[in-house]
């Protein structure tokens, strides 16, 4: 194989894992559809009321369409990205996602997510870890979830105007309690 062609390939089919099948999301109910979609690309999913993370594609629980609401993502060396926000839009239970080395995870992601209706009703906690492409701008494009309690960044080399960023966060969100671990 030639050189590079192999990086191809992975964000070739990373690119079909993270294409949204709205007749899917129709039939099976929005949370079993996102379930689908995270755990194809690598994401664990924790449902409403389970200490158990779901983390086997084939060992996902069938069961009445929209028992089971996804509470929690952990997204960990996942290739999660962009074109699949959309299946994030029908979620109204998820109060915490931690996104950790997804290389995929750029500002767009992060805007994408701020501007998710129920994303801004429900998420509390948000923990971004480690994703080289996340910068200020991303950041500050989180001031829209209007119900976020508490945010981690550790490891985020493409913030650079960190007091700046940090100062406007915090005005917009004053109950937002801001942990950081950053050079």
């Amino acid at each position: 194989l030639p050189p590079g062609s192999c990086r191809a390939f992975w964000g070739w089919l990373n690119a079909v894992f993270n294409k949204v099948d709205h007749e899917r999301i129709r039939a099976v109910g929005p949370d079993r559809a996102a379930s689908e979609w995270l755990l194809r690309c690598g994401a664990l999913v924790r449902y409403r009321g389970s200490p158990k993370w779901q983390q086997d594609y084939n060992g996902l629980p069938t069961g009445p369409l929209g028992k089971y609401k996804i509470e929690a993502i952990s997204a960990t060396d996942s290739c999660i990205m962009y074109r699949g926000f959309d299946y994030l839009d029908g979620l109204e239970h998820v109060t915490d996602i931690k996104l950790e080395k997804c290389m995929y995870i750029q500002d767009e992601c992060l805007q994408r997510l701020s501007e998710t209706n129920n994303l801004q009703k429900s998420l509390q906690q948000l923990k971004i870890i480690s994703c080289g492409n996340v910068t200020d701008k991303g950041i500050l494009a989180l001031h829209k979830l209007t119900n976020l309690e508490y945010l981690y960044l550790s490891d985020l080399p493409g913030i650079k105007e960190k007091e700046t960023t940090f100062r406007v966060l915090q005005q917009a969100l004053p109950n937002l309690e801001l942990e950081l671990d950053l050079e």
